[in-house]
């Protein structure tokens, strides 16, 4: 059916949802005047002020009236005054803001995009523009126009602009030729791209559904799935059977390509012990090179002949925890006395314990005493927040893991083997966030010698990385370790604490006897979003005098949903920080980015900020300059951060998290959402990572039946790791 062409200035995106790309939009056409149209339909990636060529059909709503149904888009160069000036101003080329835009079609007027076009050394001529804004205006004009020509031949094969956008940043003029001849280069190269899109791709460009460059690298796609939910192989019969679901290509086809895929050494297939007998795993390469380079980090760190804590050796320990006692002014119980001998001895040891139990006590004991003793301690944490709380906690400095090792670009540590640490003592807690690469990269940079203890709560949600280092450590005889499991007096008329191990252990949470854990008990997932939102951004700071963008935290079971981080960050964002006149904002597809907004990142980027700024990473958004195309976050670790407009991909709204990404944090106040429209997710170690967030208080919102399918409900089964199974050889 052949539609309906319509050409337009998008002035204004009204709604719009992320995850189906459906947009509500006001546009403006030459006929229509002042008075704006309606148009609805997949417009994401589409930016305020640019001109569109829109291909759909006229319908009428019941309530809304006339409006243009959209089925796809492209951009086009604005024709009138008013168009040139909205796209000028619209951020889209680096160096000219709204007011610029002003200036420069005031001087030129309907002949400004010909003047950039091929005279750009006239912009002088505009008042307050020099050479050297000048020079840059061209050079994003012509970066513009190459990427206007990517864009095309992209759109032509089934791409958005935003993933366009994507290709282009990594393979610049290059792009086209990549599309056409390895379109699945893509999935594994460029951040956001998966297979799917690759495979679409891939057809569009007429490479056969039964090829063996689709097969493998559906197979790679297939691990890489396995490696984001947490597995550091998959069994051949596993990935076979998976592969053969996505690509729908016969089972004898996949398993002769992956015979091609192991000869090629784009995978490692290697029988690894599961129960009586073995599974033949097959392993992405990095995650096997680090489960084997782990392995050996660690029992090198065991078993080396120096001690650079060897004054712990032979030390009179009834002398050494008097004296203790009159730094901290108390004594150590006898299982937190023992973790005390144990790190200080062992070169290589695991503290676990759940909350109350005095794991914190316990590192500031192991601290002072290697201390007194005049070691170097180095204290680490995967994330920002927990950094600064061991910090506290200690009364020593710690920093992230990250800039613990100064990752460089590509993710190489400046920190290795060859360029050890100068530590005698390494302490890394949340070690339950450690996933195998960066425990890899962190073992390395430890001497030999030095004694390296990780700390954490092995009951919490394992990494969002691939691995579960600390649980098969645990698991490894091999390596010394102390679970405390008393919990201390003044923890015990915690309802946090009490309701985290109560849940731990299946039990259900006591909801009446506590003053800081409740329960809002309501059904629908509408009726918990809007509670939830009236909780965190009203209700806690007005009992308990919290401010509701730093000190509360909503987390939530899963992403999507009336009751999902994604639309309780809409709206969450809408009650905190509303749209305001006079402060530009600026959006990204489905999410709009005001100054003041709560903000995390969501990749690893080694080229930002002073060391890389990393997965989880939160911040506050300070500053947003339209002129320059840039977004500026002031992040948890004080660290003032730089994003390019195209760069917003990277950002999501952490009003609300998943309960996943708040791991190694802590929150003065934590507002958890159950609904049973979430009933997969509702496990035991997700409700007790949730509530073991929280410092002060906990409250849960949503359904009874939703919070006992959570605590009845034991976590998903182990993940697919061979790290105890080496350790143990």
């Amino acid at each position: 059916m052949e539609g309906a062409s319509l050409d337009a200035v998008l002035e204004r995106i009204t709604y719009a949802n992320e995850e189906t790309g459906y947009t509500i939009a006001r546009v403006a056409t030459e006929r229509s005047g002042a008075d704006l149209l309606t148009v609805v339909g997949p417009l994401l990636g589409a930016q305020p002020g640019e001109s569109l060529r829109l291909t759909g059909r006229w319908t009428s709503h019941p309530r809304y009236g006339r409006q243009f149904e959209v089925w796809s888009y492209t951009t086009v160069l604005p024709a009138t005054v008013q168009g040139i000036q909205r796209y000028l101003g619209s951020g889209l080329i680096k160096g000219i803001g709204p007011r610029m835009a002003e200036r420069i079609v005031g001087h030129f007027g309907a002949d400004t995009l010909r003047v950039i076009e091929e005279e750009p050394a006239r912009l002088v001529e505009v008042p307050g523009l020099g050479p050297k804004r000048t020079k840059m205006i061209g050079a994003a004009w012509e970066e513009q126009k190459i990427i206007k020509e990517v864009m095309i031949f992209l759109q032509g094969v089934g791409v958005s602009t935003s993933i366009a956008v994507r290709i282009f940043k990594q393979y610049g003029d290059q792009s086209i030729g990549v599309v056409r001849a390895e379109p699945y280069r893509l999935a594994d190269e460029v951040w956001g791209i998966g297979f799917k899109t690759a495979d679409t791709i891939a057809q569009a460009v007429g490479i056969p559904h039964d090829s063996p460059q689709r097969v493998k690298a559906g197979l790679r796609y297939t691990l890489s799935q396995a490696a984001d939910d947490g597995h550091c192989f998959l069994p051949a019969p596993n990935l076979t059977g998976d592969a053969v679901k996505i690509l729908d290509v016969p089972a004898e086809l996949v398993a002769a390509c992956l015979e091609e895929l192991v000869a090629e050494e784009g995978v490692v297939r290697e029988d690894v012990p599961a129960g009586d007998g073995t599974v033949p795993a097959v392993y992405l390469v990095p995650f096997h090179r680090a489960e084997q380079s782990l392995t050996a980090t660690l029992r090198t760190l065991l078993h080396t002949s120096g001690d650079r804590l060897r004054a712990f050796a032979d030390v009179d320990w009834a002398a050494a925890l008097t004296w203790l006692k009159t730094r901290t002014g108390a004594s150590l119980a006898a299982e937190q006395d023992q973790a005390v001998r144990l790190a200080l001895t062992e070169k290589v040891a695991v503290l676990t314990g759940g909350p109350g139990c005095g794991k914190s006590f316990t590192v500031r004991s192991i601290v002072e005493l290697a201390r007194a003793k005049r070691a170097k301690v180095i204290l680490a944490a995967p994330t920002g927040r927990a950094a600064k709380r061991l910090a506290e906690l200690t009364g020593h400095q710690a920093t992230t893991v990250h800039r613990l090792l100064q990752l460089r670009p590509g993710g190489e540590a400046t920190f290795d083997r060859d360029n050890p640490l100068d530590a005698d003592l390494v302490v890394v807690d949340e070690a339950s966030m450690l996933d195998l690469l960066l425990a890899n990269k962190l073992a390395k940079a430890v001497a030999p010698g030095a004694h390296l203890l990780f700390v954490g709560d092995v009951d919490q949600l394992p990494s969002v990385g691939a691995g579960e280092v600390l649980r098969d450590l645990l698991a490894a005889p091999a390596i010394p370790r102390v679970r405390l499991t008393q919990i201390f007096r003044q923890a015990a008329e915690s309802g946090v604490v009490v309701n985290a191990h109560r849940v731990n252990s299946g039990q259900p949470p006591l909801l009446r006897e506590f003053p800081d854990f409740f329960l809002f008990a309501c059904e629908e997932p509408e009726e918990i979003a809007a509670l939830t939102v009236d909780v965190a951004a009203r209700r806690i700071p007005a009992k308990f005098g919290l401010d509701p963008r730093r000190d509360v935290q909503v987390l939530a079971p899963m992403h999507r949903g009336a009751a999902g981080a994604g639309a309780l960050n809409l709206a969450l964002q809408e009650a905190l920080t509303p749209a305001r006149d006079d402060l530009p904002e600026r959006r990204y597809g489905g999410r709009v980015f005001r100054i003041g907004d709560k903000v995390t990142q969501l990749r690893n980027n080694y080229d930002k900020g002073a060391a890389g700024v990393f997965n989880g990473t939160v911040g506050v958004v300070t500053g947003i300059v339209p002129e320059e195309n840039r977004l500026t976050v002031l992040t948890d670790e004080d660290e003032h951060v730089d994003y390019a407009f195209d760069e917003l991909d990277e950002l999501a709204h952490a009003y609300a998290v998943s309960i996943h990404r708040s791991q190694g944090s802590e929150y003065p106040a934590v507002v958890i959402p159950l609904s049973t429209s979430a009933w997969t997710m509702l496990q035991r170690n997700l409700l007790y990572t949730a509530i073991t967030r929280a410092k002060k208080l906990a409250v849960i919102v949503g359904s009874r039946r939703a919070l006992a399918q959570a605590v009845r409900t034991r976590g998903a089964g182990r993940r697919h790791t061979g790290l105890t199974h080496r350790l143990d050889r």
